[in-house]
């Protein structure tokens, strides 16, 4: 599969079948996404690889604590404290589009609740992965931390696996730091679900739009 296809056909998957993912896959995804550029070759990247029974555990922590109202605190702000336009409906017709997709009503809160706290098992994915980061490193390194993702995610194609990168993982850094047995110190960046798509769950039927280039682009000569 070249670049361009993989491009395409890379989404954020919701739903994966029951079947473990070979660990050679795993490790081809990242050798291959080594190869990601940063800054200076600083590689700033520290991946944790969670399956079986370390998963479980993990996920049930996190989940627990959604569902006794603890609220999640980030080691750094991902998204804008005032949300503007064009990206705050952006924001909001993404939403709309799954819940729209799995026909859950705004007023159906036990649903959404529901929805949301999947997050947190990586959609029941069989791995989850999690990104750590030096917390002295600046602005840079979180750009090439997105390129080492993207390419993990066509990487993860390339082998026949689905993904689905997730903020939601990096909302409860102090349970993972700790369960993992990782320095408080670490930046917790996020996660990802990784494993093989259900095709035939509704939540995969769904793409959000993306802008054509003309909307984005202005060329100069």
């Amino acid at each position: 599969m070249n670049v361009s296809k993989a491009l395409q056909v890379r989404k954020s998957t919701r739903a994966f079948l029951n079947r473990d993912v070979e660990r050679d896959k795993i490790i081809a995804v990242l050798d291959a996404a080594r190869h990601a550029p940063s800054g200076v070759n600083t590689q700033p990247w520290q991946v944790a690889v969670v399956t079986g029974a370390k998963k479980i555990d993990l996920q049930t922590r996190i989940e627990t604590a959604f569902r006794n109202g603890e609220k999640g605190q980030m080691d750094f702000q991902y998204y804008p404290l005032v949300w503007v336009e064009p990206y705050k409906t952006r924001r909001i017709e993404c939403g709309l589009q799954l819940y729209q997709t799995l026909s859950i009503s705004r007023k159906d809160k036990e649903r959404r609740v529901e929805q949301w706290a999947a997050n947190y098992r990586a959609f029941d994915a069989p791995v989850a992965l999690f990104f750590f980061m030096d917390a002295g490193l600046e602005t840079g390194s979180y750009m090439d931390y997105g390129m080492f993702l993207q390419s993990i995610m066509l990487a993860a194609v390339e082998q026949g696996l689905a993904t689905c990168p997730q903020a939601a993982l990096g909302e409860y850094p102090l349970i993972v730091k700790e369960a993992l047995g990782y320095p408080l110190e670490l930046l917790l960046l996020g996660g990802m679900a990784l494993g093989y798509e259900d095709t035939e769950a509704l939540v995969n039927s769904y793409r959000t739009p993306r802008l054509p280039v003309e909307s984005f682009t202005k060329f100069f000569n």
